[in-house]
């Protein structure tokens, strides 16, 4: 018996190999060597096609990976997460701060999905997978596609923007009621709007802000980045911040608060939300959240 991963491809400005691309869009293929094995032992196609190591890829191309059996017990990672809501479609689990989503770790939310997901009964069966990304530290919403399909209609619903996530952070220093803000991440357009939730004084920073947050694309760090760059950084934020040495312990304080999407098989209108953590009411008067 055997699983499959399913990977969209998404625009790409030149061709490239596949064993350039490939490494790591798989939890079980972080290296090019690993890739390679994999492409030797024909467990990848491209678009149904059997890949090889000529193979190029110019975007908006399925990647499939054949994964056998014994390799899915191998990284199955005992870990326990929240589920938020589960059909044999999708789902959509609470991640914790301080664990990856997917990558190179062995300890990862990719790899303790087999713990707490239900294996759907719809074919053809694959390994859920997460279909977007939450930075180590962010806690919060994550939607997770339980078979091929679904992970390729939920991958083209993101590329359309016809999913909507809003987060909240809390910021440093002085920032607008509300704003849009329009700074491009490695040369590609990127828009977050925000709003100002509450404001209070800090002895140690002035002035700390609960912010509402709706990015309109998805960038690597994209909030992160556009809130350094208007002189508001988030709290925790050694990498972005201007206050690295900050709450040891605490982490950053960005929390992926609700997702909005139809959902592609069902239709039905989902909007799921998740109440900010402890720390974030250690701050502020949070009555409705």
């Amino acid at each position: 018996m055997s699983f499959k991963q399913v990977h969209t491809v998404p625009k790409l400005a030149v061709p490239i190999r596949l064993q350039e691309y490939g490494p790591g869009i798989f939890n079980l293929i972080a290296t090019k060597s690993a890739l390679k094995k994999a492409l030797k032992k024909q467990c990848i196609t491209v678009n149904g096609l059997t890949a090889t190591t000529a193979t190029y890829i110019k975007g908006g191309e399925t990647i499939e990976f054949l994964i056998p059996e014994q390799n899915i017990k191998g990284k199955s990672f005992v870990f326990p997460l929240k589920v938020i809501f589960e059909d044999n479609h999708l789902a959509v689990i609470s991640k914790p701060a301080g664990i990856l989503v997917s990558g190179n770790s062995f300890k990862t939310i990719a790899n303790a999905l087999a713990q707490n997901i239900k294996t759907s009964i719809l074919e053809p069966q694959t390994v859920a997978q997460p279909v977007h990304r939450l930075d180590y530290g962010t806690t919060g919403l994550l939607l997770i596609g339980k078979t091929s399909t679904a992970i390729r209609r939920l991958n083209k619903m993101f590329e359309e923007g016809t999913i909507n996530k809003s987060y909240f952070a809390v910021t440093i220093g002085e920032i607008k009621a509300n704003g849009q803000i329009n700074l491009p991440i490695g040369k590609k357009v990127a828009t977050t709007y925000y709003k100002l939730i509450q404001s209070v004084s800090s002895r140690r920073y002035g002035r700390l802000n609960l912010v509402e947050l709706w990015p309109q694309t998805g960038r690597r760090h994209q909030l992160r980045k556009h809130l350094s760059a208007i002189k508001s950084p988030i709290l925790g934020d050694k990498e972005y911040g201007e206050h690295p040495m900050v709450l040891k312990g605490k982490g950053i304080y960005l929390h992926a608060h609700s997702l909005q999407f139809i959902h592609p098989f069902t239709k039905e209108t989902m909007a799921l939300r998740q109440a900010l953590p402890e720390k974030f009411s250690k701050i502020f008067q949070i009555t409705n959240n």
